[in-house]
């Protein structure tokens, strides 16, 4: 078995000044198999990317939201079927869109309220910026992050919804939300209910909302791609070495890829890793079980058919069809689970293999809906965003899955 040409990709994508650097993993069947250290996570200081590199996770971190969320059900202070207005007061009264391109102040009552569920699988009727159009679309775009939890709460709930809750799935603030709950119900900022619940229990110790004086080493500086396909350097300021104000269940991790990987072990084993039981093999079910129905699948992802052969659990995207995923997603078995992050951060976890990918970079993406039309028209941006789906699909040839 020789895995080293799934860094084809990547190393013609740092050769090509379209990426700076990249971290990878390849874990089967108890053990590491490959680590690749390709680039740099700081291309002006020439420090090279290292294991223990932290990463800004993005939405990797949303998965972890769910799975602390999940502890709390296990506990029974918290059921999928509670009313978020519960502990959110603010989301009670919530109003829909008429026309959800429309103007702001054209609203119909929500016919019931959001629910925990509604929140771990986007269906709530909340949105992003660039999940939206119009006026919300807007609207979104001035909510302020830099803010307390809740008064970024009581500006989120003034918007209308996009659509009624339940009715379909778009990619939202609703593990941010999420995140808010489990903070109240706890009594306890996000950041120590994350810690004790999952963090902590699997030994993840470089993972948090702000990385500390020494960290600030080892952070991957964050790129992006200009017109001219020559990076820039300036995209983020230095990794915090404070939490920051609103610390975001859905978005505001940094983790390193060994880390990410005991997380992914958990979920893959069921709930345990190293004898550590962090969650039940219930919950785990549920996270990795589609819940999506036919409907709401034909409905395109973020631009995109996304929904081809694979469905949603709680936070987790799952393959159903491994066939017909494959033609757009690459390999991996039935039942094969994953949640990326919006700065090119990519992990799976596929059980038939008995097997998980993890794929670390620093790239701000363009978010608007053009994006994928931009990728498909230039051999630049396709041969940064093709580097890992070759990863993949190469580290899959040379296991002979």
């Amino acid at each position: 078995m020789n895995l080293d040409r799934n860094q084809t990709s990547i190393v013609e994508a740092i050769d090509a000044g379209l990426l700076a650097g990249a971290v990878t993993l390849v874990w089967r069947g108890g053990e590491v198999l490959q680590v690749n250290e390709l680039g740099y996570r700081d291309v002006d200081a020439k420090l090279p990317m290292q294991r223990d590199t932290l990463f800004r996770i993005a939405s990797m971190t949303k998965p972890v939201t769910v799975a602390a969320a999940m502890t709390l059900i296990e506990e029974g202070a918290l059921a999928l079927t509670d009313r978020v207005a519960t502990w959110l007061p603010e989301m009670a009264d919530m109003r829909v869109l008429a026309d959800p391109a429309g103007p702001l102040d054209r609203t119909v009552p929500a016919q019931r309220p959001i629910t925990i569920e509604d929140l771990m699988t986007h269906r709530s009727g909340l949105a992003y910026m660039f999940s939206v159009r119009g006026p919300l679309s807007d609207a979104y775009r001035k909510l302020p992050a830099r803010q307390d939890q809740d008064r970024w709460l009581s500006e989120l709930a003034a918007l209308p919804l996009v659509h009624q809750p339940g009715l379909r799935m778009t990619y939202s603030h609703a593990t941010d939300v999420l995140g808010i709950v489990l903070s109240r119900l706890a009594g306890k900022p996000l950041t120590e209910v994350l810690t004790e619940r999952i963090l902590e229990p699997l030994g993840m110790s470089d993972t948090g909302f702000h990385v500390g004086p020494t960290g600030r080493r080892r952070a991957a500086t964050m790129y992006q791609l200009n017109p001219d396909n020559t990076l820039r350097h300036d995209v983020m300021g230095p990794a915090p070495i404070v939490d920051p104000p609103f610390c975001q269940g859905g978005a505001g991790l940094w983790s390193t890829v060994d880390d990410y990987l005991a997380f992914a072990r958990m979920l893959l084993a069921g709930g345990t890793v190293n004898g550590v039981r962090v969650l039940s093999e219930e919950s785990v079910r549920l996270m990795r079980t589609d819940r999506l129905t036919e409907e709401q699948k034909r409905h395109d992802f973020l631009g995109a058919p996304f929904w081809i052969g694979r469905g949603f659990g709680l936070n987790l995207s799952v393959v159903t069809d491994p066939a017909k995923s494959r033609q757009l997603f690459g390999p991996g078995g039935v039942g094969t689970f994953s949640w990326p992050g919006a700065y090119g951060t990519w992990w799976q976890a596929d059980p038939t293999a008995d097997a998980i990918l993890i794929y670390l970079i620093q790239n701000m993406p363009s978010l608007s809906t053009d994006a994928a039309a931009a990728v498909a028209g230039n051999t630049s941006l396709a041969k940064l965003a093709s580097a890992q789906p070759k990863f993949v699909r190469r580290t899959y040839e040379a296991l002979e899955l």
